[in-house]
């Protein structure tokens, strides 16, 4: 460990946080508990939230709403301006909120400075880019088209991208003149409470932004279920969405799901398979294997199974697992000791059911005795009912499927009731893109294209509705108004 991450990591060592944020004010929570938060990869407490309850989401909610009257009309000028500064202090912090989310996720340090932190510094600047030139109003033949905002917003977030996954609901909620109450997962809460420390610093007007920490069970419900909040947009579990969904409904609130994911990386029979081996990996393991969009499930052509695979190994058997902190670690631990007991379940009955390992397995990774470890794994001779075909396991594990042409690799690349990420190998890339047209996902990226925060991001099938980022993230967060002249 550098002297340099040691002096960080002594600084958040033990990270109390005694109070939430709502109306401009840190202030005492009116439930009396508090939620641990425990450094995966030591296995140690390194600090704590208070678990708010029902009546802090009413006074959250109730401040939240005041604020909406005057900042619903604010100048986009103003939104403009707290958007950049967002993004400029993201840049300042970038460093502190790094090690943090290091900490309490367990990612490594490199990914995190660059996607936890940097990624949401480019959307908060892009929005502030958007409303340069958005076009609120237009004309219709004898009708006047208004875009307003929609209101009072609740967002519940995962832990896996604890920031970017905030940012790209706050973001755009700011954009729009939304004001908006947050309930971070509690696995990984306390770079929210950075943020919001950051929102005040910036002068963000009070009850605009509002932090609740708690249990889902309790207060995410509430939030859900609460009849003066018109919007709620989450992002977790299919299961989980399910729920928000059924709780919303009783209010016909606006509801956007960012859910889970089985996506599929497919190798097109003229593809580099130095390439597709290198990438693939790369597309599983990102993140410890801990990210919905992942491209867990890897088809190639019968003819280039071995070549493939025997590259694959070689990439996966020289993934670096270990101390997150240290620079030259590619995989971190799982979030939690639960996360580590289920992605450890499926390796098993992978397994079980008959499928062939070829790298990683059961047990701790080699050289590591604490944290929440797997070791990175591959299989191969993976058939279609198999569960770890199936099902989501949110941990570095790859499956490997062939097929002899290629209607069949289309037809195994939609065979799953999630659509939210995907990939096309191929040297023709107007091949890939006929291929990618066809495939049912949300978002394809061709040979390995580099991910577009500008553009939109969202699940077809089980994976979701709505969509974050861009235009059409902005404009989840709009009513539309029709004037008739």
């Amino acid at each position: 460990m550098h002297e340099y991450d040691k002096k960080w990591h002594s600084r958040i060592v033990m990270h109390d946080r005694e109070e939430i944020y709502i109306n401009g004010k840190w202030i005492k929570a009116y439930g009396k508990e508090t939620i641990e938060v425990i450094n995966p990869s030591t296995e140690e407490i390194i600090g704590s939230v208070p678990a708010g309850n029902k009546e802090d989401i009413d006074n959250a909610i109730k401040s939240a709403k005041e604020a909406f009257v005057t900042w619903s009309k604010s100048d986009i000028g103003d939104r403009i301006q707290i958007l950049n500064a967002l993004s400029a202090s993201f840049k300042e912090r970038e460093e502190e909120l790094a090690q943090m989310i290091t900490a309490e996720v367990g990612t490594p340090i490199g990914y995190s400075r660059t996607a936890m932190v940097g990624t949401p510094r480019v959307v908060a600047r892009s929005y502030a880019k958007i409303l340069e030139t958005y076009n609120w109003e237009e004309e219709i033949r004898n009708s006047l088209i208004i875009k307003e905002p929609i209101g009072v917003c609740a967002f519940i977030t995962p832990w896996n991208f604890p920031l970017h996954q905030i940012i790209g609901k706050v973001a755009p909620a700011i954009a729009a003149g939304c004001t908006m109450i947050l309930k971070p997962s509690k696995e990984a809460p306390l770079s929210a409470f950075i943020l919001a420390e950051i929102f005040d610093e910036i002068g963000l007007p009070k009850g605009v932004f509002n932090l609740v920490t708690g249990h889902g069970s309790e207060i995410g419900e509430y939030l859900a279920r609460h009849v003066d909040v018109d919007m709620i947009s989450f992002t977790g579990s299919t299961g989980a969405g399910i729920a928000v969904s059924h709780a919303a409904a009783e209010s016909v609130k606006r509801v956007t799901l960012e859910l889970g994911g089985k996506s599929a990386n497919v190798a097109l029979e003229d593809a580099d398979p130095i390439l597709v081996a290198k990438k693939a990996i790369q597309a599983c393991h990102q993140n410890s294997g801990q990210t919905c969009s992942a491209l867990t499930r890897l088809i190639i052509p019968k003819i280039m199974e071995e070549e493939i695979c025997k590259l694959i190994v070689e990439r996966n058997n020289s993934y670096i697992v270990g101390d997150p902190l240290d620079e030259k670690t590619r995989c971190g631990p799982m979030v939690s000791a639960k996360q580590q007991i289920s992605v450890t379940k499926y390796i098993q009955t992978g397994i079980d059911e008959g499928a062939i390992l070829i790298s990683g397995g059961t047990g701790m990774p080699e050289g590591l005795s604490r944290g929440y470890y797997v070791k990175p794994t591959v299989f191969t001779n993976v058939t279609k009912d198999m569960t770890i075909w199936r099902e989501e396991i949110f941990g570095p594990v790859l499956v490997i499927k062939t097929y002899e042409n290629e209607e069949e690799a289309l037809e195994l690349a939609n065979d799953s009731i999630y659509g939210l990420s995907g990939g096309v190998w191929s040297r023709n890339e107007e091949r890939a893109l006929e291929f990618a047209k066809n495939m049912k996902t949300g978002q394809i990226s061709i040979n390995g294209g580099f991910f577009n925060v500008s553009a939109p991001f969202g699940g077809f099938k089980a994976s979701g509705n709505g969509r974050e980022l861009g235009i059409p993230g902005l404009e989840e967060f709009l009513e539309i108004k029709s004037i008739q002249r």
